[in-house]
């Protein structure tokens, strides 16, 4: 049985019990003795909340729908109340949102709503089963929360790899005491999309856990490599590959940088040759901002708010306007590089908190992160292109303020080879850099694994889903914190912690995940002030699925 039916068994089996009772289990009796999910600390620290006083209240149903995405393209997937991305909501900071999960999916799938980047209380976090048992499909579950700190966030599942199907949503949190001065504001959704299309996340999932090691290479080889996948022949680097030319990826063999479906569809891979097998894994994605390899999984389409480039969405506003575009990267698998044709951009916030100014002509997102920029619209019809880096396909919206036609799918403004900034570059507000303080624990997180056995891990152990509280990293509440993310890999992982903002060094931008280049580290700083048992992992949905996730649990 596979890792996602093992776990939806499991989960099944526990219904919608309490998140305590499920910590309780997941301790054995040599482990520290670690906060609740809904123990009193977390009562306590969530009473010290600001609140407004008003609840927002809504249902958000998990159901099977069939969306279109342009084109004519329709694609059967999973969705929120029958679209993708979800309908936005929209809360002002320290308002309670009151979110009714209705769970109305196929074949008995549990599942669950993560809200990504918010620090929340803990028991509200969606993680099962670490802070709840999933939602057993026919069941409901009431997310209930104060969200006290304004940015932009979004809102996915965290079981299996449902991430990659269509459920997801916006989640904006607004500033009443808004510093930025503009006159529009859009919302700008990125993703990765195969599902219903050229397939589903569980294949894709299915075939990346046989690991390169398992590739057929001509004939049929019978069994996986035996190669514990750490002697340095990571991921797609596997030499020339009997000589064929694979700079420009796979997608590079499709008519276009947009292909149709039926480009990409046949599952055949790579030819008789080889690619038995690889219907979806990606070969030669490569991009020296991503330090090499840029991904591992065959996208037919990469989508700007739903929809392909070739049948774009058109935003519509006049010249001399001021916008803030709250940029979110729902992706499973792919870092986009963003820019608007003839305009440049200044970034302003990552993550839902404000950085020092920043104008740049094109920023690198990852997936899980988030920007907001504010751009002067000039007179015209205008691309914004997001370039999928290393894969040679882009999704892109139009912006349109005046005559023009409009901008043809393939369309790579210059904006996208011009200055270009990632979080690494830039630098926290003053208002809400950390205080300076002495750090009381480091911790070290080496990123570990490889595509060649597709063992990817956290210290070397893969996240043991059975047994959550097994291996914590613990901390204890009022500690300064380091943690020092060290890729041992030749892949790139964007590390997501949940339930706190981390400060990329000492006054790096404030940010709840952070690209990790591969052979690099990166250290981050948090203060440990929102107790209970929280998912440190990659956010790429497939690294994190096979295991390349650990507990940061608050010791009692």
């Amino acid at each position: 049985m596979n890792t996602i039916d093992r776990r939806s068994v499991l989960l099944a089996g526990l219904g919608v019990a309490g998140a305590g009772a499920l910590a309780a289990c997941s301790s054995s009796a040599d482990a520290p003795a670690l906060i609740s999910p809904s123990g009193a600390a977390v009562a306590a620290a969530d009473e010290k909340r600001a609140r407004t006083g008003k609840t927002h209240q809504v249902t958000l149903t998990a159901a099977p729908a069939t969306v279109d995405l342009g084109a004519g393209i329709m694609a059967r997937t999973w969705a929120f109340s029958g679209r993708a991305p979800g309908k936005e909501l929209r809360v002002s900071a320290g308002d309670t949102l009151a979110a009714t999960l209705s769970n109305q999916l196929p074949n008995q799938a549990t599942t669950s709503i993560h809200w990504h980047g918010i620090a929340l209380r803990n028991d509200m976090d969606g993680v099962p089963p670490a802070t709840q048992a999933a939602v057993r499909a026919g069941r409901n579950f009431t997310y209930r929360f104060t969200a006290d700190a304004p940015g932009t966030y979004f809102f996915h599942p965290h079981v299996g790899v449902q991430l990659d199907r269509g459920l997801y949503a916006p989640l904006i949190v607004e500033d009443p005491r808004e510093p930025l001065s503009y006159d529009e504001e859009w919302v700008v959704v990125l993703d990765d999309w195969l599902d219903g299309v050229t397939g589903t996340p569980d294949g894709v999932y299915a075939e990346l856990r046989r690991g390169m090691g398992g590739m057929h290479m001509g004939e049929d080889s019978g069994s996986p490599s035996s190669s514990s996948g750490r002697d340095g022949h990571d991921g797609h680097d596997m030499g020339d590959m009997g000589g064929m030319d694979m700079s420009g990826g796979m997608d590079s063999m499709a008519s276009s940088p947009s292909a149709s479906p039926s480009a990409s569809s046949s599952g055949s891979g790579m030819g008789t040759g080889m690619g038995v097998g690889m219907k979806f894994m990606l070969m030669g994605a490569r991009s020296p901002l991503l330090g090499g390899d840029a991904g591992d999984v065959r996208y037919p389409w990469h989508l700007v708010n739903g929809r392909v480039p070739a049948d774009p969405q058109i935003f519509r506003s006049k010249p001399g306007k001021r916008v803030r575009l709250r940029l979110i990267n729902a992706g499973s698998d792919t870092a986009y590089r963003v820019a608007l044709g003839g305009h440049q951009l200044t970034i302003t916030h990552t993550d839902g908190f404000p950085v020092k100014h920043q104008p740049v002509d094109a920023l690198l997102i990852g997936m899980g992160e988030r920007y907001d920029v504010l751009v002067t619209l000039d007179d015209g019809v205008f691309p914004l292109v997001a370039l999928a880096e290393g894969k040679n396909a882009t999704g892109m919206a139009v912006i349109r303020t005046g005559s023009g036609g409009t901008p043809t799918a393939t369309v790579r403004p210059k904006e996208l080879d011009g200055m270009l900034m990632d979080a690494s570059r830039l630098r926290a507000a003053d208002d809400v850099q950390l205080a300076s303080k002495k750090t009381d624990q480091v911790h070290r997180i080496e990123l570990t694994g490889s595509m060649m056995t597709y063992d990817w891990a956290l210290n070397g152990r893969r996240f043991d889903m059975d047994n959550p509280a097994a291996h914590p990293v613990t901390v204890e509440e009022g500690q300064r914190v380091r943690l020092d993310f060290v890729n041992t890999t030749t892949m790139w992982h964007p590390m997501h912690l949940h339930g706190h903002t981390y400060q990329l060094g000492t006054n790096g931008p404030r940010k709840d995940t952070t690209i990790v280049l591969p052979k690099k580290t990166v250290s981050v700083f948090f203060d440990a002030d929102n107790p209970g048992q929280w998912m440190l992992h990659c956010h790429n949905a497939y690294h994190g699925e096979a295991g390349m996730m650990a507990l940061v649990a608050y010791q009692g």
